[in-house]
């Protein structure tokens, strides 16, 4: 009885949810939303899909060639700027540039996708600053970003939506890439809080693996041959020239079984800025919902005897044991 009772409840509440996840805002003409990160990959894709939705789109770009290319295929509703995350000056000034085009309809959306993944390899390989130029970007470029643009967010009681990834649910790999996610999602649950009685709404995009140009291989390859030639060595001898090859096959064979499909990260974007109820969090690809997060939920020993079996063993060490 109970059981039955219990379903029928979970079954109105899903389907109650699905209805109003299904109705959007209105007056998508008149919403402004300014994108980071648009020279390529989700940026790059998310900014001419809004835009074919009719918003008036505002796309940052990190370079001149990214923004003119963005222009030439998008109608003259996507305005682009030059933004570098990691200089307060130009957010003032990409900040500045919004308040004069939203005017007194504030910014609806702003969507923090901008970010790197290089340097990654084993912490022990990297220097502080290795760890300071991914944070600077990924973390606290973000932040600045997003207080700098509240008040006009505020104005339009509009979303924040902030592109974090399953990683900052699992770390499954050394540098700051994962330090920087899990920071994400920290300053976005804070965030979000703080913001619901001014009827602005936060949302986390979790991305699983996605092929985008911080994955390219050829560029990981280098930067991890880059990091093994400073080593000391003594470091290069306790770790094996083997140990950085196998490395290296890793990184390339998850590249091959990321999925190229974009749109379903961009996807999960457009409904937290479009639909009335969007959710606090967005996972994105398959492997994030059905391996890397229920991973996550596992006990520690678990986890890392199963993230073990894909790590190379140093020549000075031994195999990982639960």
């Amino acid at each position: 009885m109970w059981l039955y009772l219990a379903a029928v409840l979970a079954g109105l509440y899903l389907l109650r949810r699905w209805h109003r996840e299904r109705q959007t805002v209105p007056g998508l003409s008149e919403k402004y939303v300014l994108i980071t990160g648009c020279d390529s990959g989700f940026g790059n894709l998310l900014a001419r899909q809004l835009e074919a939705r009719g918003l008036r789109v505002l796309a940052a770009c990190l370079t001149d060639t990214g923004a003119a290319r963005l222009r030439a295929a998008a109608s003259p509703r996507l305005q682009t700027i030059l933004l570098d995350v990691t200089s307060s000056q130009s957010i003032a000034a990409t900040t500045a540039w919004v308040r004069e085009r939203v005017g007194d309809r504030g910014l609806w959306g702003l969507v923090n996708n901008a970010g790197i993944a290089i340097p990654t390899a084993p912490n022990e390989w990297l220097t502080k600053d290795d760890f300071v130029k991914v944070l600077d970007v990924n973390l606290v470029g973000l932040i600045e970003v997003t207080l700098s643009l509240l008040p006009l967010l505020r104005q339009a009681r509009g979303r924040v939506v902030n592109v974090a990834s399953v990683m900052g649910r699992l770390a499954s790999f050394g540098g700051g890439y994962c330090i920087s996610k899990f920071g994400v999602e920290a300053f976005s649950d804070t965030l979000r809080r703080e913001m619901r009685p001014f009827g602005v709404q936060v949302s986390i995009i979790e991305p699983g693996g996605f092929r985008t140009g911080m994955t390219d291989p050829a560029t990981v390859v280098k930067g991890f041959e880059r990091l093994w030639e400073r080593l000391p060595a003594e470091t290069r001898a306790t770790y094996g020239r083997h140990y950085l090859e196998t490395y290296i096959k890793s990184t390339i064979l998850l590249h091959r079984l990321s999925s190229p499909r974009l749109s379903r990260v961009t996807g999960t974007v457009e409904h937290a800025l479009l639909t009335r109820c969007p959710r606090s969090r967005y996972a994105a690809g398959w492997d994030a919902r059905f391996f890397f997060l229920p991973l996550s939920y596992c006990p520690a020993w678990l986890t890392d005897a199963i993230i073990g079996l894909f790590l190379p063993v140093p020549a000075g060490g031994t195999p990982a044991r639960p």
